[in-house]
C-alpha cells in the first residue's frame, strides 16, 4: 500500500491524494490550487497517468477538492467518480461555473497581453473547458451516507457525515492485503457542532491512518457573542449609520448559512426590515440544490419548518441572477444588505459591491471565511487603507469585520 500526498501541503488549496491498494489506484479528491503564489501548480503534469486511475472519491464539493477534475478529465481519466448524492449536484455546478471562468478568464489574458505587448506567466488558454467539465459530471456517482461500496474484494469504502457542507464526507477506506485490514480514514475539511442546516460530524473510533486536513488547525476559534448576536450588532450598527452591508460570500455553504441566520433575526425582529440581496447565480442555484436534498437538513431546521419559518427564505430576500437584476442593486437607496461572490474578492460581482461602498465611512465590508495570503480579501482584512480593484485605486473608508 503507497500513500502518494499531491496537493494541499504546505498551503490550504488544491487537495488531492493517490493512494494505491489492494490492486487499485485510487485519487481522493482532485482540487484546484486557489492560492495566488502556488497558482502555477495548476498547469503541471499530474506526477501520475490520469488513465491508469481506477476510481475517484470526494470528499465535498468545493472548488479546492474537485476544481482540477475536468483538467484529469481532458488529460485520459475517465473512470467512476464517487460522492455522496447532495455533492454530486453541488460538484456539477461548481465544475461548469469553474470551466465558464477559465474560459472567460483566458479571453480577457490574451486581449490584455495583445494590448500591453507581452505574454503573462500561465498560457492564454483555458486550464479546461466547459466540454471537459460536462464529461467529468457524467462519471460522477452518488451514494448514501454509512452505505459500504465494495470497490473490489479488497478494497472497501464508506462515506461519513462531515458536517462541513451538504453533503460533505470523511471518507473510510478498508483495505485487506496480506491477511489483515487497514483503515484509512481522509478527513476533508471537517465542520464545527452545532453549525445551522446540517448534522454534526461523524464521529470515527478507529483507524490506522488519518489524513487530516486542517486549515484553522494553528489557532483557536474565537469564543464571544453567538454567531446571531454578533450578525445583529454588525447589522443594526450600519442601519443606524445609513450605510450598507457587503459580504463577500461563498456560494457553497456560506451563502446558505448566512441566509439561514438573517432569516432567523428577521422572524425574530431582532434587525430591521431591510433588503437583502444575494447577488450571484451560482450560489442561488446552490440554495436550490439545499431545497432538493432537504432530507439532509439536521433537526434544528426541521424544526424551523416545522413552526413555518423556512430556513432559506423570508421577507426581504432577494436572488440576483441576471446582471441586470445586480446592477439595479446599487439604485435602490437606503440601506441593504448584499452578500454576494466570490467570498475572497478575487473574482466575481462582489467587486463591484466593494467599488460601490469601500469608500463610504457607513458601510461595513462583513468577512465571513477564509481568506487566502495574495487575496483582495485578505488584503482589505489586514487593514490596507487603500486597495487596488477592477485597475483602480480606492481609499478604504468603510468598516471592516470578521
Amino acid at each position: 500500500m503507497r500513500l502518494h500526498f499531491l496537493g494541499a501541503n504546505r498551503q490550504v488549496t488544491g487537495s488531492r491524494y493517490r493512494l494505491e491498494a489492494g490492486g487499485l489506484n485510487i485519487l481522493i479528491d482532485c482540487g484546484l490550487v486557489q492560492e495566488r503564489k502556488y497558482l502555477h501548480r495548476n498547469w503541471e503534469t499530474p506526477p501520475f497517468d490520469p488513465a491508469a486511475i481506477d476510481v475517484m472519491l470526494l470528499t465535498h464539493a468545493h472548488l479546492d477538492h474537485v476544481g482540477l477534475t475536468p483538467k484529469l478529465v481532458s488529460q485520459g481519466f475517465n473512470q467512476t467518480i464517487l460522492t455522496t448524492e447532495p455533492s454530486v449536484d453541488l460538484a456539477e455546478i461548481i465544475m461548469e461555473d469553474s470551466a465558464r471562468i477559465q474560459v472567460e478568464d483566458a479571453k480577457y489574458k490574451r486581449k490584455r497581453h495583445r494590448k500591453e505587448g507581452r505574454k503573462g506567466k500561465y498560457p492564454e488558454v483555458p486550464l479546461y473547458e466547459p466540454d471537459d467539465a460536462d464529461r467529468a459530471v457524467k462519471l460522477l456517482k452518488g451514494v448514501e451516507y454509512g452505505h459500504t461500496i465494495d470497490l473490489n474484494e479488497h478494497v472497501h469504502v464508506t462515506f461519513h457525515e462531515a458536517g462541513h457542507i451538504l453533503g460533505s464526507a470523511i471518507i473510510e477506506i478498508a483495505v485487506n492485503e496480506e491477511g489483515r485490514t487497514r483503515r484509512l480514514v481522509f478527513s476533508g475539511d471537517l465542520g464545527q457542532w452545532d453549525k445551522p442546516i446540517i448534522d454534526d460530524p461523524s464521529l470515527l473510533t478507529a483507524a490506522d491512518y488519518v489524513v487530516l486536513e486542517s486549515t484553522y488547525g494553528d489557532r483557536s476559534h474565537r469564543e464571544g457573542e453567538s454567531i446571531d448576536d454578533q450578525l445583529a450588532r454588525i447589522v443594526n450598527d450600519t442601519y443606524k449609520r445609513g450605510g450598507n452591508l457587503v459580504i463577500p460570500t461563498f456560494a457553497v455553504e456560506r451563502a446558505q448559512e448566512l441566509i439561514f441566520h438573517l432569516g432567523m433575526l428577521a422572524h425574530d425582529q431582532r434587525i430591521p426590515k431591510l433588503p437583502v440581496y444575494l447577488d450571484s447565480p451560482m450560489a442561488s442555484d446552490v440554495t436550490d440544490v439545499f431545497y432538493h436534498h432537504r432530507h439532509y437538513f439536521d433537526d434544528e431546521t426541521w424544526a424551523m419548518i416545522d413552526a413555518g419559518k423556512s430556513p432559506l427564505r423570508f421577507d426581504g430576500l432577494t436572488f440576483a441572477r441576471s446582471v441586470k437584476e445586480s446592477k439595479a442593486i446599487a439604485k435602490h437607496k437606503g440601506s441593504k444588505i448584499i452578500m454576494s461572490t466570490s467570498g475572497m474578492c478575487n473574482a466575481g460581482r462582489i467587486k463591484h459591491h466593494l467599488r460601490a461602498n469601500i469608500e463610504d465611512p457607513n458601510s461595513t465590508i462583513m468577512f465571513v471565511g477564509y481568506q487566502a495570503h495574495g487575496t483582495l480579501g485578505r488584503i482589505i482584512l489586514e487593514g490596507e487603507r487603500r486597495v487596488r480593484i477592477h485597475g483602480k485605486f480606492y481609499d478604504v473608508h468603510a468598516h471592516r469585520t470578521q
